[in-house]
C-alpha cells in the first residue's frame, strides 16, 4: 500500500484526546472543589513578586514547549523564499487578520449580544481573554493535523517556525493594543513582557542550542530518531497535568457560569472557522498545492493555547475571566481541529493531483511509527 492510498491514524491517546481533555476537566474541578486549601496553595505560587507567573503552570508549559521549540529548524527557515507563497497566506491571516477578527466577534458578541447576560465587567474579560488567545496561532498538535491531512511535514515545520518567531516581536504589542482598544482593561506590559520572556524566549532559546550541539555532535538521525521522541511521554504528562490545573484554577467559574463557558465558545468557533476558511480559500486561489493548503488552514484555526492561557493567568489572574476565555479555547480545540481536519480531507480534489508521497511517512530504519516522526519531522523546506 503506497503513502497515498494508507490512512493516516491518530494512535489511541490522539484519537480519543477530547475524552483525555473531559478527564483532566472534571479531575480538575473536583480538586478544586474538594481540596480548595491546595488549590489555592499552587495558585499563590509565583516567580517574584508581582510577576503573576504560576510557577507550576510556568514549569508544565516549559516541558510542553521545549519539545515543540527543539523542532524549530532555522536553516529551513532560512530556505523558504524557495516557496513563499503558502507561507505568506498563513502569516497574513495570523498575524493581519486573525487577532483583529477575534477583537471584532468578541466586541460585537460580548458587548452587545451577550452584554445583558454578562454584565461590563465580564464582557471586558471575556474580550481580553478571546484576544490573547487569538494572538498566539499554532500549536504543537499542528504536526497531528497535519499528519491527518497528508500535509507537507517539512514545510508545515516551516509554517510553525516562522510564526513562533514573528510571535517573538508581535505578541505583546498586538495584545496590548486590541485589548486596550476593545476593553475597558488596560495591559500591564511588564508583565506581558514577562510572559513572552519566559514561555517563548528562554524555551525557543534552550530548544535552538540544544538542537544545534546536539545535531553537530551526534547527526541528525539520532537526534530525531532517537532524542526527540523521549519527549513524547513527557510532553503528554505536562499537557494533562496543566489541564487538570487550569481546571482547578477555573472550578467555581466553570460550575458557576457554565452558560458563559457556553457562550464564549461561540465567538471563538466563529473565529476559528472563518479563520481557516480564509486561508484555505487564498491557497486555492493562489494555486497553493493540497500539501500546504491543509496545514495552513489548521494553524490559521488553532491557537498556541499554552501561552495564551499562561497570559492571561500573568495578566488578570487564575480566576479572572479573561483565563476563563482562554480555558474554553483549549475546551473546543480538538473537535474543532478534527472537524476542519475532515473537510480538508474531504475537498482534496479541490487541489491539483498530488504525487503519491503526500502522506508523511517516515525514513526506512528510523521513526519507526507515525508518532515520533511527528514529533521529529524532516528539517528541510
Amino acid at each position: 500500500m503506497n503513502a497515498a492510498t494508507e490512512t493516516c491514524r491518530l494512535n489511541p491517546f490522539e484519537r480519543y484526546l477530547t475524552l483525555w481533555v473531559a478527564v483532566c476537566m472534571l479531575a480538575g474541578i473536583a480538586l478544586g472543589k474538594l481540596l480548595p486549601g491546595m488549590t489555592d496553595a499552587l495558585r499563590r505560587l509565583e516567580f517574584g513578586g508581582g510577576s503573576q507567573i504560576n510557577v507550576p503552570i510556568a514549569v508544565l508549559i516549559w516541558l510542553m514547549i521545549y519539545p515543540m521549540m527543539l523542532k524549530v529548524d532555522l536553516a529551513s527557515v532560512l530556505g523558504v523564499g524557495r516557496r513563499p507563497k503558502g507561507l505568506l497566506i498563513t502569516c497574513f491571516v495570523n498575524w493581519l487578520v486573525k487577532p483583529f477578527s477575534m477583537a471584532l466577534f468578541g466586541w460585537l458578541f460580548f458587548k452587545g449580544l451577550f452584554l445583558p447576560l454578562i454584565g461590563p465587567q465580564l464582557a471586558d474579560q471575556y474580550i481580553a481573554g478571546v484576544i490573547i488567545l487569538a494572538a498566539a496561532p499554532c500549536t504543537a498538535m499542528v504536526f497531528v493535523w497535519s499528519y491527518l491531512t497528508r500535509g507537507d511535514p517539512a514545510y508545515t515545520l516551516v509554517q510553525v517556525s516562522v510564526n513562533d518567531l514573528l510571535m517573538l516581536v508581535l505578541f505583546a504589542p498586538i495584545v496590548t493594543f486590541l485589548v486596550s482598544g476593545a476593553s475597558a482593561l488596560t495591559v500591564p506590559f511588564n508583565v506581558l513582557l514577562y510572559a513572552v520572556v519566559c514561555f517563548i524566549v528562554i524555551p525557543l532559546a534552550a530548544g535552538s542550542a540544544t538542537r544545534y550541539f546536539l545535531i553537530r555532535s551526534r547527526g541528525r538521525d539520532w537526534f530525531e530518531c532517537s532524542f526527540l521522541p523521549r519527549f513524547h511521554p513527557v510532553a503528554v504528562m505536562a499537557l494533562l497535568a496543566t489541564l487538570v490545573l487550569i481546571f482547578a484554577f477555573q472550578a467555581d467559574n466553570l460550575t458557576k457560569r457554565f452558560v458563559h463557558v457556553v457562550l464564549i465558545a461561540i465567538p471563538i468557533l466563529i473565529q476559528v472557522y472563518f479563520n481557516s476558511s480564509l486561508v484555505y480559500g487564498l491557497m486555492k486561489l493562489f494555486r497553493a498545492p493540497h500539501s500546504v493548503a491543509a496545514p495552513g488552514a489548521l494553524i490559521g484555526a488553532s491557537n498556541f493555547f499554552e501561552l495564551a492561557v499562561a497570559t492571561a493567568i500573568a495578566l488578570y489572574g487564575p480566576e479572572s475571566g479573561a483565563a476563563l476565555a482562554t480555558v474554553v479555547g483549549v475546551l473546543v480545540e480538538v473537535p474543532v481541529m478534527l472537524s476542519v481536519c475532515a473537510v480538508c480531507n474531504r475537498t482534496r480534489h479541490w487541489f491539483a493531483a498530488a504525487g503519491p508521497d503526500e502522506c508523511p511517512q517516515p525514513r526506512p530504519g528510523c521513526c519507526a511509527n507515525w508518532q515520533s516522526f511527528i514529533m521529529a519531522p524532516s528539517g528541510g523546506s
